[in-house]
């Protein structure tokens, strides 16, 4: 199956590219750029409009065989001079345009009234532009706003406006392409590298659904998940593998907002599945007896992340999330008919660890040992 590119991808091709025309004078319809994967994206430049002091041109959304709602549309990067103040470093401020969401809640990471370019897509259009200005030797300042004239209609069919995020799309992506989504593509190369796993001999396996997952373990334990098996959003399926392959033990790492689901015994994870995170939220709060209307805050929030911030208030952070992390092992237990002992660890963005179950501590040495011996 063929991938496609993320949206911060094509903002991050489209900067690259109005800077260079901005900086030479000269056009550009095609350029290259290195995703965080390390994959290169040879983007085609459309919609050019070159001026003395801002060039604006757009790349085209291409989602590959896993086509999303945005697949398609275009991306635009307006870059300009923007006048730099006396001894002060080169800056490369970015900004979003029109078709670009704008923060309005609190637990999305960035402040209120930002735009809703994740940091992964900005950390891409900044090298890109830096790059641009040392190939030509250009130690000014320059602004990219990224524009997608479609993105205010496109953002109504998402989870934007839920998530307190108006008026466009958001400019994502950690990997910088898109991998197709095949359901059983993805089951299938899951148990591959279960099996891969099996036969080196583990009779254990760290899992997690994606990417930040594995950048918390590594940031915060020093452990590459990478080592490991990603398994999406099909943690039941996972756990069946497991069962069949006959592993002894699981660890499993997470974001709250998607594991918190897995303590309801949902075991597919999916939004499309079932999202009822701030219900499940609740009703662990309200066994933990905190106030009603703390309770009431929390039904109210977008994203678990907004909610922390009220746990901690209600000084029952802890025991909530202890509890969380309890029942999330005993599903996945009782999925595996006991067949597997499984341990979890949960982290919050804003927030780091926010529980770890009783058994995980000694995953660290089993994975210290597993990595010295990669060595």
């Amino acid at each position: 199956m063929r991938y496609g590119f993320t949206t911060g991808s094509c903002a991050a091709a489209a900067a690259k590219a109005a800077a260079y025309m901005l900086l030479t004078g000269q056009k550009k319809t095609e350029i290259a750029i290195e995703t965080p994967k390390g994959i290169i994206y040879q983007a085609q430049i459309v919609d050019i409009n070159q001026k003395e002091n801002e060039v604006s041109c757009a790349v085209e959304k291409d989602g590959g065989d896993d086509p999303d709602i945005t697949t398609g549309i275009l991306i635009y990067a307006k870059v300009s001079y923007l006048a730099s103040l006396e001894n002060k470093e080169q800056e490369i401020v970015i900004k979003g345009g029109k078709g670009v969401g704008i923060i309005t809640r609190l637990g999305l990471g960035y402040d209120i009234g930002s735009a809703a370019i994740n940091r992964v897509p900005r950390a891409m259009i900044k090298k890109e532009v830096i790059d641009i200005c040392k190939t030509f030797d250009y130690k000014g300042s320059l602004q990219v706003e990224i524009i997608v004239p479609e993105g205010e209609k496109i953002a109504k069919h998402t989870f934007n406006p839920r998530l307190g995020i108006v008026g466009g799309i958001s400019i994502l992506g950690t990997s910088g392409i898109v991998e197709p989504m095949s359901s059983q593509a993805l089951l299938d190369t899951i148990k591959i590298q279960l099996r891969q796993r099996k036969a080196l001999g583990f009779d254990y396996v760290a899992v997690s659904p994606g990417n930040y997952g594995m950048e918390f373990m590594k940031k915060a334990y020093d452990y590459d998940l990478d080592k490991s098996v990603k398994c999406s959003n099909f943690i039941g399926a996972v756990v069946d593998m497991a069962v069949e392959l006959e592993f002894k033990k699981m660890l499993l790492t997470g974001h709250i907002g998607k594991l918190i689901k897995v303590a309801g015994g949902i075991m597919n994870t999916h939004s499309k599945e079932a999202d009822c995170r701030m219900e499940l939220l609740a009703a662990f709060a309200i066994r933990e007896h905190i106030d009603l209307y703390q309770v009431e805050k929390i039904l109210d929030c977008a994203t678990t992340e907004e909610a922390i911030p009220i746990l901690e208030e209600s000084k029952k952070l802890n025991q909530i999330m202890n509890k969380i992390a309890e029942r999330i092992c005993y599903y996945m237990e009782n999925r595996a008919m006991g067949k597997i002992k499984v341990d979890c660890i949960l982290y919050a963005n804003g927030f780091g660890e926010l529980a770890i179950s009783k058994g995980a501590r000694e995953w660290f040495t089993l994975l210290e040992q597993e990595q010295e011996q990669q060595i």
